[in-house]
């Protein structure tokens, strides 16, 4: 089944829902913004595009005690501190330590980190951990997601294709795969060095469930990740349409927001920019 969500209105009841995550999203950015003028830097761009993507999830996952969200594409750690900041699993603010040698805030998810279930960073890695993660829970007889949260240029990863079969042929339904799709890599865009024509068709072939979202509208999101997953049926493929650098204009859509490094007084102006 493929569905497309466009203009999704939220449900009764869930207005101080999303006015809650919209806050949440636009603290996120902030300490984002934060870690990129640190002394190291961070990947801004992929960190600022998945970042409601990351908030909706762990929403999600902080009512229901069974979910757990990975992020597969580990260098955009610094969403995941934000987001898990924010969302209340963290209680130390990770952008004034992100990076420190010797602390815990690494530049990759770090599982010594409240709410990061599994270190990730090789790439292709952070599926297989979900898909592990479902199927214990359906195996278990409990409930909840595993969910994983890739990017569109991870996929050149074949470790992601295999777990897409192997997910599919053991009908691990409780599975979310979100692709944050902002057509930017280390490198350059996806479309200049392996293009993703027919990526809707391709989950859809293995043997998935499929919904494409705005990856930036939070009740599209709240939406798909309010949904219960039968456990023992077809796992789901999410397709989110992201912008690198989401939230800060100088660097939106740009190849350049890949990793930045920046000064106090610009973050101090890209942070007035967050709505």
């Amino acid at each position: 089944m493929s569905v497309l969500l466009d203009g999704a209105r939220p449900a009764a009841g869930t207005d101080e829902v999303l006015a809650l995550l919209a806050e949440r999203a636009r603290e996120a950015r902030r300490l984002i913004i934060d870690m990129a003028a640190g002394p190291r830097g961070c990947h801004l761009g992929g960190s600022l595009s998945v970042t409601d993507v990351l908030i909706a999830a762990l929403h999600r996952a902080g009512r229901d005690e069974g979910t757990r969200v990975v992020l597969s594409k580990g260098h955009a750690a610094a969403a995941l501190y934000a987001a898990l900041h924010v969302s209340g699993v963290l209680p130390e603010n990770p952008a004034p330590l992100y990076a420190d040698p010797g602390h815990h805030f690494t530049g990759h998810p770090n599982h010594a980190v409240p709410g990061v279930l599994f270190p990730t960073g090789s790439l292709g890695h952070g599926l297989p951990y979900a898909a592990g993660w479902a199927l214990a829970r359906r195996l278990s007889g409990g409930p909840g997601l595993g969910v994983a949260v890739v990017g569109d240029g991870e996929l050149q990863e074949g470790l992601i294709w295999e777990t897409c079969q192997v997910a599919a042929a053991q009908r691990i339904g409780n599975l979310v795969l979100v692709v944050d799709r902002n057509g930017g890599q280390n490198d350059g865009l996806v479309a200049d060095i392996s293009p993703l024509p027919d990526l809707v068709e391709r989950f859809a072939a293995f043997g998935f469930d499929t919904v494409e979202v705005d990856g930036h509208d939070l009740a599209q999101l709240h939406a798909v990740f309010a949904a219960d997953r039968a456990p023992d049926g077809r796992p789901l493929a999410v397709v989110a349409a992201t912008v690198k650098g989401k939230g800060v204009p100088a660097v939106e859509g740009r190849a350049g927001s890949h990793y930045v490094t920046i000064d106090a007084a610009r973050a101090a102006k890209w942070k007035r920019f967050v709505k």
